[in-house]
């Protein structure tokens, strides 16, 4: 199956339009002002999918849909949000009640994000009765079709309200039927979603393989937890990235595709890393010494990383000396994102986490910006026979 680029970047405008009129619906509904923060379409696999929602605790709506969008969409609310809701329609009432106002807000909500996809389709969308979910992590989630490292395609917003840290998400789960019928290319020039899945992949073993290089420097045992493929509006990025402190490098790289890596640790993590390196302890501000053994940490997780892309497309691909920023993750990347968002409205990014064994958050985030008309030349490049030998065993391109 060929993607059309142009079609993809249609549907995610109109998930965020539906998102947009779900987010005025809670307004109205629960004087709950709030906006829309990032939409985007992300290619990732069932356990990295579970991995998003693990440790936290949601309610909200599941319904299913009609031709020619069929599929599943889930509309959930962290803590906070089900308690804004439930505060100001049904204060002091008893847990049904708490659970019929979220099915209440959700189902109009849902019906709201579904009617812009209609409209632009012309055609009626069937929706299904609403299905309470409620659960900690992944268990408001649709049942996965496919096994952990096999790939899935979501469409995916995130709203928060304007006044407080109250978030809900929308997710649309479309039928892989449907997702050709939406998607497919007629034109020929499309990107293979079979060479997105592998490219995805072999990203992943790129990200292994900076882990690897991150433990032999410093000892410290790490692991990439999380990897995906987003497609997203560069102004939605840095929404993406959020706005904690980090610490870390941007480096340009050049080559088949050239563009951007951002290297972006926790303080806390570039600090732990960076005393293991260097066999000392230090709290205070980083001195020039340890902004070096920083830099070279950077480089050596930027070389595994990116000399994995080069393996499996069979070309050369080089980056800039590593510099020692810290700031805002979505300062970071602004400078990058801007340089992109002269020819391009929305981009690839591939965003990869490390963790080390006993770290509770964040280690090390890899988000990397590939130039998607060069992206898009180097996967059609990529000979599909060879895709398969890849697959079967990764090890042999890394």
């Amino acid at each position: 199956m060929k993607i059309d680029i142009h079609s993809l970047e249609t549907y995610n405008e109109l998930a965020r339009d539906g998102a947009e009129s779900a987010a005025d619906a809670l307004s109205e509904l629960a004087d709950v002002p709030a906006r829309v923060e990032m939409t985007d379409v992300s290619l990732m696999s069932s356990s990295d999918l579970r991995y998003e929602f693990d440790g936290r605790t949601f309610a909200g709506v599941s319904v299913s849909l009609g031709s020619p969008l069929s599929g599943e969409t889930v509309l959930v609310f962290d803590e906070d949000g089900r308690e804004a809701i439930t505060s100001n329609l049904v204060p002091a009432a008893g847990p049904e009640r708490l659970e019929s106002a979220v099915v209440e807000v959700g189902n109009i909500m849902a019906n709201g994000f579904v009617s812009g996809w209609a409209d632009h389709l012309d055609t009626k969308i069937d929706v299904s009765p609403p299905s309470p979910v409620e659960g900690d992590g992944a268990s408001v989630l649709p049942d996965p079709t496919t096994a952990d490292d096999e790939y899935v395609f979501v469409f995916r917003s995130r709203v928060r309200s304007a006044d407080s840290d109250v978030d809900f998400r929308i997710l649309l789960f479309p039928a892989i039927d449907a997702l050709e019928e939406l998607l497919e290319d007629r034109t020929g020039e499309g990107i293979s979603l079979e060479k997105l899945e592998v490219f995805t992949e072999m990203t992943k073993q790129g990200a292994v393989r900076a882990t690897d290089n991150l433990t032999a420097m410093t000892g410290l045992e790490t692991t990439v937890e999380v990897n995906r493929l987003n497609f997203v509006s560069i102004p939605d990025i840095p929404a993406q990235v959020g706005t904690e402190q980090r610490v870390g490098t941007a480096v340009k790289y050049t080559g088949s595709p050239s563009g951007y890596l951002a290297i972006l640790f926790q303080p806390a993590s570039a600090r732990r890393n960076v005393d293991a390196l260097l066999s000392n302890e230090h709290d205070g501000d980083w001195s020039e010494r340890e902004r070096s053994a920083l830099e070279e940490l950077c480089n050596v997780t930027a070389s595994g990383f990116i000399d994995g892309w080069a393996n499996v497309l069979e070309t050369s691909i080089r980056h800039s000396p590593p510099t020692f920023i810290s700031d805002m993750g979505s300062s970071i990347v602004s400078p990058l994102i801007a340089d992109l968002g002269r020819t391009d409205n929305y981009a690839f990014v591939l965003d990869s986490t490390i963790e080390t064994e006993d770290a509770d958050s964040l280690q090390c985030q890899l988000l990397a910006l590939p130039r998607r008309d060069e992206l898009e030349e180097a996967l059609e490049a990529l000979l599909v026979e060879r895709v398969t030998e890849t697959r079967a065993d990764p090890d042999d391109h890394f």
